[in-house]
This record gives C-alpha cells, structure tokens and sequence, in this order.
C-alpha cells in the first residue's frame, strides 16, 4: 500500500514537470518560429540587395545615386534586421536558460522530496520492526504467563488430589 501511495506521488510529481515543461517549450517554440521568420525575411531582403547591385540604370549602364541610395536602404534594412534577430536569439537563449534552471530546480526539489519519502519510510520500517518486536514480546510474556498459571493450576490439582487421598486414605 506504502509503494502504491509512493508510485502515485511520484508520478503526479513527474506529470507536473511535463505540463511545466510543455508549456516553456510552447513559448520556446514560438520564439524558434519567430526567429526563423526573420531569417527567412532576411534572406529576402539580402536577395533584394544582391540585386540592387546588379542594377545600374544610369547612362551607359552605370549606376545612379539613386541605385546606391536604394541599395543602402536595403543594406541599413538588413542591419536593423539582423539586430533585431540578435534581440530575438538573446531572448531565445533566456528562455533556453530559464528552462535548464527550472529543470534544475525541480530535479533538486523532486530528490529533496524523494529523499524525504525514503526517510519516511525507513522511519516507518523502523516502527514497524518494533512493533513487531514489542508484540512478540507481548506474546512470549504472555505464553509466559500462561504457562505458569498452568503449572500452578496443574500444581493446585496435584496439592488437591493428594489432600483428597490422604482424607480417603485415613478413612480407610
């Protein structure tokens, strides 16, 4: 009854962990998606750029202040772009770290909580064993006792017996 009490605790225990878990890895999964969504707009933007370059609309082919300008603005697109993806990728790695801390704490919580159980019921084994002791001593100090109260019953009868004989024996 004792390890079924301690099967259900723990696996409540190791349920809550995963809804916990679950949960972080839902915002941590959001925050993949979000990143590989800019990375992908990146992409884009850097293939706008590769061809940004390749124009030149100006005479002879060459390229016009306004080619460059837009170029740069792709280019300064780019940069604000990658920040903000070192931003996300900073967040991302917070969430990373917040869940190993998490994972860790728990992991020192459920052993404190399983160390607490096996003391419990080392402690329990412990009363049990002298019970056990106590009634088996109970018991021989009982047989004991029942024992004596026989002979001296047995020993009342003999006393009685041989009082009867002697009253018999004198009589006769």
């Amino acid at each position: 009854m004792k390890k079924l009490i301690l099967l259900l605790l723990l696996s409540f225990c190791v349920a809550n962990v995963f809804a916990q878990v679950n949960t972080d890895s839902l915002a941590y999964q959001a925050q993949r998606k979000k990143i590989n969504g800019m990375l992908a707009q990146r992409k884009l933007k850097f293939g706008q750029y590769d061809s940004s370059l390749n124009e030149h609309t100006g005479i002879f082919g060459l390229q016009t202040k306004k080619d460059i300008r837009n170029s740069n603005d792709i280019l300064m697109d780019i940069v604000k772009m990658d920040d903000d993806i070192l931003l996300q990728t900073k967040i991302l790695l917070e969430y990373r770290i917040s869940q190993q801390k998490q994972v860790q704490s728990h992991a020192i919580e459920t052993e404190g909580s399983n160390t607490a159980f096996m003391n419990a019921i080392n402690k329990l084994r412990d009363e049990n064993d002298g019970l056990k002791k106590q009634l088996d001593d109970a018991v021989k100090a009982q047989q004991k006792s029942a024992n004596i109260a026989m002979v001296a019953v047995i020993g009342f009868i003999v006393i009685a017996l041989l009082f009867l004989r002697q009253k018999f024996v004198k009589k006769g």
